[in-house]
């Protein structure tokens, strides 16, 4: 049975609702959230989500992360925490970014998205 857009929104929700931080990595973080960004003063930051709509949810505001010197981030992850917690999943980003000194990362709201394939 194929969900209908309310189940997926439904699914989606209760994602976003477990799933408050997002992380950044410098690999593919696997099944356990490995290859995370180590280093001051990075943090896992907080994700403000909309209600999903449309079978789609959206992060609603901007998430800003500081980002070592020296690092490259490839992928995000999704953490029920700032730290320790559960990881739920990961997605690559659609291109690398090096940091060659020390910096920021910024997701800007509305460019987080998550679906149902």
């Amino acid at each position: 049975m194929a969900l209908t857009t309310n189940g997926t929104n439904a699914m989606l929700n209760g994602l976003t609702a477990a799933a408050t931080h997002v992380s950044l990595h410098t690999a593919d973080p696997g099944a356990n959230g490995a290859n995370e960004v180590t280093g001051s003063p990075y943090t896992r930051e907080l994700a403000d989500w909309a209600a999903a709509s449309g079978g789609t949810a959206v992060n609603d505001g901007a998430i800003v992360f500081d980002v070592p010197s020296l690092t490259t981030i490839a992928f995000i992850g999704y953490w029920s925490a700032g730290t320790a917690g559960t990881f739920y999943g990961s997605r690559a980003l659609d291109t690398s970014q090096t940091f060659a000194t020390a910096g920021t990362y910024t997701i800007t709201a509305g460019n987080l998205s998550e679906s149902v394939a």
